[in-house]
């Protein structure tokens, strides 16, 4: 019964390990993909089309977007909103980064931890002397 234990924190290390820097990779890509986008103080005023939010720009200028009604919710009745929009263009979200490089980061982060701790607790029982099994 130990080699099977052995066995399995030995895959468990190379997925965990393999995954993890994998997805590494695709959250890496995926951060860079979404680009740069800045935080800004922005007025509500509504509209015929929904919300307008009317914010001023890093450098200076004016910006403007119609709340989708997903944001428009999620703001609630206020009339000023911390968002952040893209560089460069009237494209607005209420997150910093993009949920699925979030989300990619965050699975990362997991399976390298799984990797890591696949390799210790052996490594720890080993000089503990005790068998894995």
């Amino acid at each position: 019964m130990g080699s099977t234990l052995e066995i399995l924190f030995e895959t468990f290390t190379w997925i965990g390990l393999a995954a993890g820097v994998l997805l590494a990779l695709v959250a890496l890509i995926l951060t860079l993909a979404d680009g740069t986008w800045l935080s800004a103080s922005a007025v509500l005023e509504p509209s015929d089309h929904g919300r307008i939010a009317r914010w001023f720009t890093h450098d200076g200028g004016v910006g403007v977007a119609v709340l989708s009604p997903h944001d428009d919710a999620h703001v609630g009745p206020g009339d000023t909103v911390e968002l952040f929009y893209r560089r460069g263009s009237n494209r607005v979200r209420l997150t910093a980064h993009w949920p699925l490089a979030r989300l990619a980061w965050w699975l990362a982060a997991g399976f390298f931890a799984l990797g890591v701790l696949s390799f210790v607790v052996p490594l720890v029982m080993m000089l503990a002397g005790e068998s894995p099994g």
